[in-house]
């Protein structure tokens, strides 16, 4: 009979001490996460760069289908045919809030109009 009186005195202590969580004390959504005031990784070069350095050549692994949608992704209607360059660069005709643009996608995905 102890026991039992032992263990309930002790899950009271315990909820006594740890009190209960209002709505009011953990606001908190997420980590709370400080933003360092300097880069802590200096290795990686995080500077802007100026300008559209256009697409990267490399072996590209898209089908034509997933470059038109990657392209129509970027915000592109009226997607002409695509062609793949020796680079493995996709490249077509798009039209972009009425003006019709070349484009096109390298092996990264990304959509770049020249």
């Amino acid at each position: 009979m102890i026991k039992p009186i032992l263990s309930v005195a002790l899950a009271a202590a315990l909820v006594a001490a740890c009190g209960q969580k209002s709505a009011e004390a953990d606001n908190t959504k997420g980590p709370v996460v400080a933003a360092s005031e300097t880069p802590r990784n200096e290795a990686v070069d995080t500077t802007p760069t100026s300008g559209d350095a256009g697409p990267t050549a490399g072996a590209n692994s898209f089908t034509e289908a997933q470059a038109r949608s990657a392209i129509e992704g970027a915000g592109y209607t009226a997607v002409g045919p695509l062609t793949q360059d020796a680079n493995g660069v996709w490249m077509g005709k798009a039209t972009k809030g009425g003006a019709e643009a070349a484009v096109s996608v390298d092996y990264k995905g990304a959509v770049t109009a020249s």
